[in-house]
């Protein structure tokens, strides 16, 4: 894991559809889940959370400030806006620093010395990757911000690497099932033929270079 990010948020009193006052003044709406315990109805400054967001995605700890209390929290769900993409809501986990904790990590893959592609793609076939994260387990100050696989093993066609395939960090576990694919060779004109009959192209379906999120598109109904 990389140095520590920090982010401070304020005690919230503005519920349900009143949110939106505090949205005006360029705030965002959040709640922390606190073990089983009541949760906190947070505030925190737009600017400050987008930042905190790029920088810790849904895979690295944050080390929130409370009313002066500190805590470790992972972020579990952005809701945005479907017309303005803006983020309008966001849920926090708390988790304990002594405790496992389960959480999506970006894949990719590395190659040998200077190379940029694998083998096959040298070859000129095609590598289509069909997952860019996987989900691991670990003590919060050990979850990784990406895991990697060698893409020097995809050679020829039909050759496929699997969850099994990535190089995990001590102390971190694999949830995701091992057997899960996450790259497979094709030959160009198979995978063409194949998208044509399947209506659409399966490289723009799962793109490798796009993070998937568990975003909600549509406003958050308060309560929260």
């Amino acid at each position: 894991m990389s140095d520590s990010i920090t982010l401070t948020v304020e005690p919230r009193e503005t519920l349900g559809k009143k949110v939106k006052t505090i949205r005006q003044q360029g705030l965002v709406p959040a709640v922390v889940y606190n073990f089983g315990k009541d949760s906190s109805h947070v505030q925190v400054d737009y600017q400050t959370l987008t930042s905190v967001i790029k920088a810790a995605g849904r895979h690295h700890p944050v080390e929130l400030t409370l009313s002066g209390k500190k805590s470790i929290v992972m972020i579990r769900k952005i809701d945005r806006n479907p017309r303005t993409a803006l983020i309008t809501h966001v849920v926090l986990e708390s988790v304990k620093a002594n405790e496992m904790v389960e959480t999506a990590v970006p894949v990719r893959a590395v190659y040998d010395g200077d190379n940029e592609q694998s083998p096959a793609e040298r070859a000129g076939l095609i590598v289509l990757a069909q997952a860019d994260e996987i989900i691991v387990k670990a003590f919060p100050r050990n979850l990784p911000d990406e895991v990697t696989y060698n893409g020097e093993k995809l050679v020829a066609i039909g050759d496929q690497l699997t969850a099994a395939d990535v190089t995990l960090p001590k102390d971190v576990e694999l949830v995701t099932d091992p057997e899960h694919v996450i790259a497979t060779v094709f030959e160009p004109n198979a995978l063409a033929a194949a998208n044509d009959e399947a209506g659409g192209t399966a490289e723009e379906a799962t793109p490798a270079d796009e993070e998937t999120t568990d975003e909600s598109q549509t406003e958050p109904t308060e309560e929260k």
